[in-house]
């Protein structure tokens, strides 16, 4: 869909919010929190940003872009050249990062990572749900929202910038492991690192975490070749080393809708029927790979001589 840009504002050092709107006033797509979008830039370039406005808000999307220097275009288009009243592709909303229902939660962010926690706050606090934010960045003022949060939630919310107390202190808040309590984390990946071995002693699934970048990966199991059998076209390709299952099924007439390539957007996600995939994005959580019934075919791959795609 092509949405107008409503309304672009600074809200930190380095970070802008668009408000997005459709031209006609039409009602937008519902959405949850952990929901992102695709943003199709005049460009051509395509992002993922996550909604951080308001979900009750039938009629606007809200997201927030930091200026990546070391990015690929994408931000330095939005700061410089997007302007309120230009149009732009919109594709989802999505959501790999939901809100399970939880009587206790723990926010952690970093960075822009607080973007998708935003809504989270806001459905834990409608709920009645015991909640706590611990926010870090790298100073007050590159802290996007941080004033608007603060004034909404007050004591709940705990600012701990890294120019005034260092890194954020982990231990005090994981290290006694609390059963009824859900985490939920999104910033940079030393930070998640750190906070998944921080709760490596927690209850299963306590931890929830969402990356905006991808993960550095191990070697892959395997370094020969393999079938993808495409159930549903009655197709079989065969995968070498130097080519993903999505360029792969791709040059045998799938139809498989892409946008990051690179295993943190979601958009591929294809079910499994059968072998164990080879999994390698930066979505799925422990239990979602064991599972073996879905895989991003951008990035993973296949620990079998077989795989059987629902394609």
């Amino acid at each position: 869909m092509t949405l107008k840009v409503t309304a672009k504002e600074p809200v930190s050092d380095g970070v802008v919010a668009l408000t997005l709107a459709h031209p006609g006033g039409a009602r937008l797509p519902d959405w949850t929190p952990g929901s992102h979008i695709d943003l199709v830039l005049p460009n051509g370039t395509t992002r993922q940003y996550s909604l951080c406005g308001d979900r009750w808000d039938a009629h606007t999307y809200r997201i927030a872009v930091l200026r990546e220097p070391g990015g690929r275009g994408g931000s330095a288009f939005v700061h410089d050249r997007l302007r309120a009243g230009d149009r732009v592709g919109v594709g989802g909303p999505r959501n790999h990062f939901p809100l399970v229902p939880s009587r206790s939660y723990l926010f952690i962010a970093g960075g822009i990572g607080i973007t998708p926690l935003l809504p989270m706050v806001r459905q834990a606090e409608m709920t009645g749900a015991d909640w706590q934010l611990l926010y870090g960045g790298r100073t007050r003022a590159s802290m996007a929202f941080r004033d608007e949060i603060v004034a909404l939630y007050g004591d709940r919310v705990h600012v701990a910038p890294q120019d005034e107390r260092g890194l954020l202190d982990l231990d005090a808040w994981l290290g006694t492991p609390r059963p009824d309590t859900k985490v939920y984390c999104c910033g940079p990946g030393p930070l998640l690192n750190a906070v998944e071995a921080a709760c490596s002693p927690w209850p299963p699934h306590a931890l929830r975490t969402e990356r905006f970048t991808t993960v550095e990966r191990q070697t892959a199991v395997r370094d020969t070749a393999f079938e993808v059998e495409l159930r549903r076209s009655r197709r079989t390709v065969t995968v070498t080393p130097d080519v993903s299952v999505l360029e792969a099924v791709r040059g045998a007439g799938a139809d498989v809708l892409s946008s990051c390539e690179q295993g943190t957007c979601g958009t591929c996600l294809t079910p499994v029927l059968d072998g164990r995939p080879d999994h390698r994005d930066a979505i799925l959580a422990d239990h979602e790979r064991a599972a073996n019934d879905c895989m991003f075919p951008c990035v993973s791959r296949s620990c079998d001589d077989r795989l059987v795609l629902d394609l």
